[in-house]
């Protein structure tokens, strides 16, 4: 069975395999998850089943890795030591005297961060922590958050940013070799696609059946990052469609430039989120960012 969003067989079955892979015995491994050499057994068939691949050879005097198991191993390793890194680092940097705002790669590497450089200026005395993620929002280790989504849907305390404007840019170098002159000319050139489950950023298809075309389009290059998405426009690699509000430095400074004069309307809002309401440096900070962006 799926373990939520993602497409898990239950956590418990694989931290059990990894530890009886990891040490080639069902009962180091249950001596190291204080439970019964049993229970580990019954929780690696499990996933065996669940693969439908036999993840050890078992003998009369013990087990072997497969070449499935040992592959399973391995990925299961570095997703535990990534995560284990994370949790190391939210631990140490968090800090209750301080201030901690989750946002998005983009929205901190596009808006956050060079705004947090000129408060900084101002309340050098105030620690302010970004934890940066693309995976949800977590409220628990942070006082302040900037989400993209329908802010009405808020009970707490929070604040519209912007609604931005949704254009096609590219590189100038991109715009000078391809005439795109109207929404039918860019089935003729590469696009490059966002791919990232859970933002409900607007497509390319949705753009330009918003501006009114509904034909096909070229599939380009994909990826699951918007600042990725954003750094390859800039290399030349295709169109991107860009959020006025957080690409207006990348246009300043000519490093992209519009395609298209058409522009369409986000469906949804930037806004920011106070959960920390008992700290004055949380709400301080939260001040600062409304009245910064009014």
């Amino acid at each position: 069975m799926p373990y939520g969003p993602y497409d898990f067989p239950p956590l418990s079955s694989l931290i059990s395999f990894e530890a009886a892979a990891r040490h080639v015995s069902f009962k180091q491994a249950a001596s190291e998850l204080n439970v019964t050499p049993a229970a580990i057994s019954h929780q690696v068939k499990a996933l065996e089943v669940e693969l439908n691949c036999a993840l050890f050879q078992r003998h009369h005097r013990g087990v072997e890795l497969t070449e499935s198991g040992a592959y399973l191993l391995v990925a299961l390793q570095r997703g535990f030591e990534g995560i284990s890194e994370a949790l190391k680092q939210l631990r140490s940097q968090y800090d209750r005297s301080g201030v901690t705002i989750r946002s998005s790669t983009a929205v901190s590497s596009l808006w956050l961060t060079p705004r947090l450089a000129q408060f900084w200026k101002n309340f050098g005395h105030i620690s302010v922590t970004q934890v940066v993620t693309d995976l949800g929002y977590d409220t628990q280790k942070c006082d302040i958050s900037i989400r993209y989504g329908d802010a009405s849907r808020e009970r707490g305390t929070y604040h519209v940013l912007f609604r931005d404007r949704i254009m096609a840019l590219a590189s100038p170098e991109f715009v000078r070799q391809n005439k795109v002159e109207q929404l039918q000319d860019l089935p003729k050139i590469p696009l490059i696609h966002l791919d990232a489950p859970g933002t409900d950023w607007t497509g390319w298809q949705e753009w330009a059946a918003g501006l009114g075309y509904s034909g096909s389009l070229k599939s380009g290059h994909r990826v699951n990052n918007y600042t990725i998405a954003l750094q390859a426009a800039q290399d030349d690699m295709g169109a991107v469609l860009g959020w006025e509000g957080l690409t207006a430095g990348l246009v300043r400074s000519c490093k992209l430039a519009k395609l298209l004069p058409q522009t369409l309307s986000a469906p949804l809002d930037f806004y920011v989120v106070l959960h920390n309401t008992s700290s004055d440096r949380a709400a301080l900070v939260y001040k600062w960012l409304v009245e910064d962006s009014n």
